[in-house]
């Protein structure tokens, strides 16, 4: 990646969703990349997208997909006031769990290589309900956070995720049904992450699956991820502590065995590094809201 370009905004969270509109005056933007997928669904008014040297405007009802590590700039097209959903989320996370499932990641991927696949799509060209209603979906979900808002996310995705697949298969693109194979790339790590979060992880060993040096699967992750291969880990392992922490009624003891850390003093250490205040209170504040 082009070092000329700013690596900016890694997720806090695994899926991050929200309305974003002209009453909030930030900063210019500037072309930068990162290495998740970046959804734009336009509701009010109209937003200018540069990537990969190509301009684009989109109007009311138009959607957005900016594909991971590809350099993007996102600005408003007028003066006129605007409104757009956002949502970002990793593509491994959609990785089916059976052969039978269609890899998802596998079509966005070479849609993303591929220079005849769309990733604007007027709103003539989608069901604009559908967009609606996942867009809206995933921003309440993530906002109110109550029983199985990551799983109606998910849902949400998939079917969004479906509907681009078909889209950019009528387009030339293809993908096999099942799951790739062979030792975790550099890219897929991260869904071997997520999925063995509660065993023992050694970035060693990571690096070792992805057939790396130490040192280079390090900086190489760093550069992809904006943060350290530890600290990812850290960060699943928080959010799985989050969820146990809101809707089950297990104890430090109990979540830290489920989450993959050493013990409840871990637990504690880390999740008030990420979250600013320990568990216990972290549960007694979402009880009061």
């Amino acid at each position: 990646m082009p070092q000329l370009y700013e690596h900016i905004d890694t997720l806090n969270s695994p899926y991050e969703a929200f309305r974003a509109d002209s009453r909030y005056k930030n900063d210019p933007p500037r072309p930068h990349w990162h290495y998740y997928a970046e959804l734009l669904y336009v509701e009010v008014g109209s937003l200018r997208i540069e990537s990969n040297e190509r301009t684009a405007v989109l109007n009311e009802g138009d959607f957005a997909f900016l594909h991971a590590q590809v350099i993007h700039n996102v600005v408003p097209d007028t003066r006129a006031p605007f409104r757009y959903g956002v949502i970002k989320f990793d593509l491994s996370r959609l990785t089916g769990s059976r052969n039978f499932t269609p890899n998802l990641r596998a079509v966005a991927e070479q849609a993303r290589r591929s220079p005849q696949a769309s990733y604007i799509f007027p709103a003539d060209t989608i069901d604009g309900a559908l967009f609606s209603r996942v867009f809206d979906t995933c921003i309440s979900e993530l906002s109110d956070r109550r029983y199985g808002s990551d799983l109606m996310v998910y849902a949400s995705l998939c079917e969004l995720m479906v509907c681009l697949a078909r889209i950019w298969q009528s387009q030339g693109i293809h993908a096999g049904a099942g799951r790739a194979t062979g030792s975790e790339g550099i890219d897929s790590i991260v869904e071997y992450i997520d999925e063995h979060s509660a065993e023992p992880l050694l970035v060693e060993n990571l690096a070792r699956s992805c057939g790396m040096s130490y040192s280079n699967f390090a900086l190489k992750f760093k550069q992809m991820y904006g943060r350290s291969c530890k600290e990812y880990i850290e960060l699943v392992r928080v959010s799985k502590a989050e969820n146990l922490l809101l809707f089950t009624d297990a104890d430090l003891t109990g979540i830290s065995m489920e989450t993959g850390f050493a013990d409840c003093s871990h637990l504690i250490k880390v999740f008030k590094k990420w979250k600013g205040v320990t568990p216990k209170q972290y549960k007694l504040k979402s009880r009061q809201q």
